[in-house]
């Protein structure tokens, strides 16, 4: 029996490690970015809630200079396409005490949304 080499392995750990949003389309989250989110998040810079540019990989609550809720800056969480998906279903289930409002129930627009996400590294 021959054992998988390290290329075989690392592969198959990025494909497993990766957003839940590879099936999403990041078109209609960019729609869907720009029609309910964008009024407090934009790619880079400030806003009212933080920038999202490189948000996946990111610890939460960890842009330097942005007023995080007590609650997001302790939460110590990665931001996945897994996390991101239960949080913006209803953030403030996911992180109680976030200052975020807005949940996202369907799930065909989470997957759009962070598919969109992945697109800002």
């Amino acid at each position: 029996m021959r054992r998988a080499g390290p290329g075989l392995i690392l592969a198959a750990f990025v494909a497993l490690a990766a957003p839940a949003a590879a099936a999403g389309d990041p078109a209609a989250g960019e729609g869907l970015f720009l029609d309910r989110c964008v009024m407090c998040h934009i790619a880079e810079g400030g806003g009212q809630g933080p920038p999202l540019k490189g948000v996946i990989g990111r610890k939460a609550g960890s842009v330097d200079g942005f007023a995080y809720s007590a609650a997001l800056r302790a939460d110590g969480r990665v931001w996945t396409g897994p996390e991101l998906d239960r949080f913006i279903t209803n953030p403030s289930t996911a992180i109680p005490g976030t200052a975020m409002p807005i949940q996202v129930p369907d799930a065909k627009e989470r997957e759009d949304l962070i598919s969109y996400f992945a697109t800002f590294r």
